[in-house]
């Protein structure tokens, strides 16, 4: 789990494929010390397990699975990307809880200069689009974001300065693509609502949310 703070950036150094998987091999801009074989690091939002490391390099398995969600795909030596190591029992959460499963990608619609803020339009895949709320959350490239705006099919963030400085978004152009991941909180609550029991004051005190 994450929190959508971006340690960091990194500098991919080459994403060899074997077979339908791959091989990400990252030039980290952020401290290895901590980090042990087998713990999880979220590049640019998906969440992956170090396989090898040093102290300025790791190693990581992409699934075909991940590289079928995400944009880790397209990436190329040189490509810069965001880090974040996975939370601590007991730290801080920053942004919102994020779990490093990408739900889907979307395209870079347009960016506009607003009072020194940069306002990002990113198109959404309709799947997707139930999860989204306006001021709700949301992680782009593993960054927490606060949704300003939503239409059908966009929605619209605000990038402040400190977050243009700490990540890879201003270096996006039109067209590029991102990894989403929605809140987690709305998908379990459209499968309470699916069960068909219904939410009642009952329902709330059986799962622990109030005193029964």
């Amino acid at each position: 789990m994450f929190t959508g703070i971006v340690e960091g950036l990194g500098t991919v150094k080459r994403l060899t494929m074997k077979g339908a998987d791959a091989i990400l091999e990252i030039e980290s801009g952020i401290s290895l010390t901590e980090a042990s074989l087998g713990d999880s690091i979220a590049v640019n939002g998906a969440c992956l397990t170090v396989t090898t490391k040093n102290k300025d390099n790791f190693q990581a398995d992409v699934s075909a699975e991940t590289l079928s969600r995400t944009t880790l795909k397209l990436l190329q030596a040189g490509h810069k990307v965001n880090l974040e190591k996975s939370l601590r029992v007991g730290g801080f959460v920053g942004g919102h809880f994020v779990l490093g499963h990408v739900d889907a990608t979307g395209r870079i619609l347009s960016q506009t200069q607003k009072s020194g803020s940069l306002i990002l339009a990113v198109e959404m895949n309709e799947k997707i689009s139930r999860y989204i709320v306006e001021k709700g959350s949301v992680a782009l490239d593993g960054i927490s974001l606060t949704v300003n705006k939503l239409e059908k099919s966009r929605f619209y963030v605000n990038i402040i300065p400190h977050t243009a400085v700490k990540t890879t978004l201003p270096a996006k152009k039109e067209g590029d693509w991102v990894n989403i991941e929605t809140d987690i909180l709305g998908k379990y609550v459209e499968k309470l609502l699916q069960s068909g029991k219904g939410i009642d004051k009952d329902f709330l005190a059986q799962h622990g949310f109030l005193d029964k």
